[in-house]
């Protein structure tokens, strides 16, 4: 039987845990690219930071109510809880990508360009 991870209800996310999560510029890294692709492997983070740092990281954000993580045989694939967490706190998140990308300058993902005929 697969590990379960805890996640905190909607409720329970708590605006000093999530701002606590998003003090990292790390994990403020993870959370502004996760809102452009939608859900990744928490390897695929590695620019970032080590495997285990990573590791640390995710779980961080997860605790806080930021992320959920779900695990994938021998992957752990992280998504953005967003909806949740523009329910408890409208505009924070917005405002922490946007301050992420304009600290660190990237942006959104480049969108592939169509093949040639």
């Amino acid at each position: 039987m697969a590990k379960e991870l805890h996640h905190p209800t909607r409720e329970q996310i708590d605006l000093s845990a999530v701002l606590d999560a998003l003090s990292d510029p790390i994990r403020r890294q993870i959370v502004a690219r996760l809102r452009h692709t939608g859900e990744e492997a928490c390897s695929c983070f590695g620019e970032f930071a080590s495997k285990t740092n990573l590791t640390y990281h995710a779980a961080r954000l997860r605790e806080a109510g930021v992320t959920r993580t779900r695990i994938d045989g021998p992957r752990r694939m992280i998504s953005l809880r967003a909806a949740d967490l523009e329910a408890r706190f409208p505009g924070l998140l917005e405002a922490i990508v946007a301050g992420t990308e304009a600290e660190t300058g990237r942006s959104a993902p480049a969108q592939a360009e169509p093949a040639e005929a």
